[in-house]
């Protein structure tokens, strides 16, 4: 299938040339083929990591696809010759597919984050989405599991029949977590960062003349600005010089 997805590479990131419509029919025609397999979710970040670890880099390459949840990659992207890629974010493919799931008969397993906001997002989208079938939802531990646990989480996802197994673990970690279970986790992994939070309330999305501006990450370092300054001010400059300035 991978044949059938347009792909500009930034920085050695096979993106994923494409917007929303394009991927919601995309994922409506193969979700069948999908189970098994998993889904980047890549911003400036997870390039510029990619482009500093060819291990990393490895596994963004190694799903179906990886689609520019940042909006700076499909601006390059759109210089580079490809008129259609637009910003393709994660919370709201999840926000997108949860809304057809009713009439298209989803089930939909969460793993990640915490048992408390995991309680929160169960009732929020039973409240927000009508016939929202949750199969299940798992809060790993912090610490690595054991291989015997990991086999008993492979099993109960499996056994909830989930078409979509929502991976919410943040950037590496979700993603080197769906590369090691492709071909063992039966659903579609999709790693979706911090997508459970916004639909449970704990964080709050840009305005959306923010998000058309290319401005959500500015949104996100005023919420968490001790934690987030580092890394953005490592990345973008380093995006810049290579991706904008070099044409990597």
């Amino acid at each position: 299938m991978k044949e059938l997805i347009p792909v500009c590479n930034i920085m050695g990131v096979d993106l994923a040339a494409i917007n929303m419509p394009w991927l919601l029919e995309f994922t409506k025609e193969h979700i069948q083929e999908l189970a098994g397999d998993y889904m980047c979710v890549s911003n400036v970040h997870t390039t510029v990591m990619s482009y500093d670890d060819k291990r990393y880099c490895a596994v963004q390459n190694g799903g179906i696809m990886a689609i520019p949840d940042g909006g700076p990659l499909s601006s390059v992207g759109r210089k580079r010759g490809f008129p259609n890629m637009e910003r393709t974010t994660g919370p709201d493919y999840m926000k997108e597919i949860l809304r057809i799931s009713g009439k298209e008969g989803y089930r939909h397993f969460f793993y990640g984050s915490t048992e408390k906001t995991l309680d929160i997002l169960e009732k929020t989208l039973k409240n927000g989405y009508p016939g929202v079938q949750i199969a299940g939802m798992y809060s790993p531990p912090f610490r690595p599991m054991t291989p015997e646990e990991d086999q008993e989480v492979i099993k109960m996802i499996n056994e909830s029949h989930a078409d979509f197994v929502w991976v919410g673990l943040g950037a590496p970690k979700q993603e080197y977590w769906m590369a090691e279970h492709k071909g063992k986790i039966k659903g579609f992994m999709v790693g979706v960062g911090a997508a459970f939070d916004y639909e449970a309330g704990n964080l709050e999305r840009a305005p959306m003349w923010m998000q058309k501006a290319n401005l959500e990450w500015l949104y996100r370092l005023m919420q968490e600005p001790k934690r987030l300054f580092k890394r953005y001010f490592y990345t973008n400059t380093k995006f810049v010089w290579n991706a904008i300035v070099r044409g990597k």
